[in-house]
């Protein structure tokens, strides 16, 4: 009987090695490159005051790579929605790895996909762009309230060229 057992621990323990061999070998943690709280803030201050200078009021954010809000800044004069669809086109612009003007031409109406304009929380206008560093996503900025998708655009990319030169020497 302690043969048996003692046959069948062994048995037991060659299966269990031949199964971990594979995974011991393999990389089991991921390290990627996300924004810093104080880069985002400077982003976002630098995107509103490009806005302030051309007269519009709005709401700038900026998300990590995971589309979560790491800073958020709102004109008090900027309509209540502009908050939430700045973080809306930042996430958009990082989920879908593009920039929303762009999102927003391939979602047309009458194009395969332009369903997903429908889900919720995709914001598919303009004024989301990537925040990339040495080629690698990191975050995206969102800005609500200017006039058009492309005044939006305009102070979008003032608050990308506040940090690049920093995030690309990091």
């Amino acid at each position: 009987m302690r043969a048996r057992i003692a046959l069948t621990a062994a048995v037991v323990a060659a299966v269990a090695a031949l199964f971990a061999a594979p995974a011991a070998g393999q990389k089991l943690l991921g390290s990627y490159q996300s924004l810093t709280t104080a880069a985002a803030q400077q982003a976002t201050q630098a995107a509103f005051a490009r806005c302030q200078k051309d007269g519009f009021t709005v709401a700038v954010a900026v998300v990590d790579r995971a589309g979560q809000p790491l800073a958020l800044l709102r004109d008090n004069l900027a309509g209540w929605h502009t908050s939430q669809a700045a973080i809306g086109k930042a996430s958009t612009a990082v989920s879908f790895r593009t920039d929303t003007t762009e999102l927003a031409a391939s979602l047309q109406a009458g194009r395969s996909s332009s369903g997903i304009r429908e889900w919720p929380g995709i914001v598919a206008v303009g004024g989301g762009m990537m925040i990339r560093a040495k080629g690698a996503l990191v975050g995206a900025i969102g800005v609500s309230g200017a006039p058009t998708g492309d005044a939006d655009d305009a102070c979008a990319k003032a608050g990308i060229a506040a940090i690049n030169d920093a995030i690309e020497l990091e």
